[in-house]
């Protein structure tokens, strides 16, 4: 995840599925490094039990769930002010191993700009999530 270990303020992710276990560790540990990391995700990531919204938040990272849409199918990351990462890719497994999907990585802080007020009107209707505790049965 080499663009995520180059972030050095700020880490902003919109995703309809966080699933990957690399970009998942990708951010938290930008976030143990004392870059300011926080995801917005879609409804479906509160119950989907390979989402990593369990792992970002009992880290420390402010997760959200963005549920005033049918879907919130974003698959975004900006990366302090001035890199975008977009396209079909989901953060997914199955995206990276099994499926044809692409992936930008724009360096344009104008262009980020616009991202970045994108990010901020859905976070403002999302709702923060909270990590569901572990059972004695490892679930």
């Amino acid at each position: 995840m080499g663009e995520l270990g180059r972030a050095k303020r700020l880490v902003l992710v919109q995703a309809y599925s966080l699933t990957s276990p690399p970009i998942a560790r990708a951010l938290v540990d930008a976030h143990r490094y004392g870059v300011r990391v926080e995801v917005i995700l879609d409804k479906s990531q509160r119950t989907h039990r390979l989402s990593s919204a369990d792992l970002l938040a009992g880290a420390g990272i402010p997760v959200k769930i963005d549920a005033a849409h049918g879907a919130a199918r974003n698959a975004v990351i900006i990366i302090d002010g001035e890199t975008v990462i977009t396209g079909s890719f989901p953060f997914t497994p199955a995206a990276e191993e099994h499926h044809a999907e692409n992936l930008l990585i724009i360096r344009n802080r104008s262009l980020a700009e616009r991202y970045l007020r994108n990010y901020l009107e859905h976070a403002r209707h999302s709702e923060p999530y909270t990590a569901r505790p572990k059972t004695d049965l490892g679930f």
